[in-house]
């Protein structure tokens, strides 16, 4: 079973930049693909990024030169650095994790397990 806790939402102005962290604990690998997605009130879930088993990172067009992820195996924990931040990019944000690989329709997939989320507010 693998628990997932997110770290380092918040709110900042139009332009600004986070950095969120997602800290995993239990029986996680490199096996293991792993996402961020968003979601804000009224709206469906988003894929934001994901690094698949196989290294393979995505985005969604979204924040495509805006945001990176990436991984730090030692310390089981993902991040997602975020720049030049917009309204829009208002929403809850967690991390998830899925045994094997994900491919290139992540952002619709369901995955093992999620953390609770850390909010992000743009103004």
């Amino acid at each position: 079973h693998v628990q997932l806790v997110e770290s380092g939402g918040g709110s900042v102005q139009a332009g600004g930049s986070l950095r969120l962290s997602c800290a995993a604990s239990g029986d996680i690998n490199t096996r293991y693909s792993m996402g961020w997605f968003r979601q804000a009130p009224g709206k469906e879930r988003e894929g934001v990024a994901a690094i698949d088993s196989d290294g393979t990172i995505s985005y969604t067009d979204s924040v495509k030169g805006r945001f990176s992820i990436s991984r730090d195996i030692a310390s089981r924990t993902l991040y997602l650095q975020m720049s030049n931040l917009r309204p829009e990019d208002t929403a809850l944000y967690y991390c998830a994790s899925k045994v094997g690989m994900c491919g290139p329709n992540w952002s619709k997939l369901r995955f093992d397990s999620r953390g609770p989320g850390t909010q992000v507010t743009v103004s």
